[in-house]
């Protein structure tokens, strides 16, 4: 499996953020799923879920905290790079 994704550490938290199709933010079941796979792909750090609407907004996922920082920044500031797993 391919995937975008980026690990962030910032004042002293470190957690994933990965990109997702919108479907599966507005999805309960498949959002959780999603969590639930990449949490163990990142090895119990936080993850984030990340997807844009049809108009282009982002949306994210994940802990209150976190989203409010990730709300902040502009997507191209995530160093975003592509992960494979088995």
């Amino acid at each position: 499996m391919k995937f975008q994704g980026a690990v962030i550490k910032e004042q002293g938290i470190t957690f994933a953020v990965v990109l997702v199709r919108i479907a599966t933010l507005q999805s309960p079941a498949q959002r959780d799923h999603a969590v639930t796979l990449y949490t163990d792909i990142f090895q119990g750090i936080p993850v984030m879920l990340t997807a844009k609407d049809p108009l282009g907004a982002v949306k994210y996922f994940g802990r209150s905290d976190i989203v409010t920082y990730l709300s902040k920044l502009k997507p191209s500031q995530i160093p975003w790079k592509e992960y494979t797993t088995t």
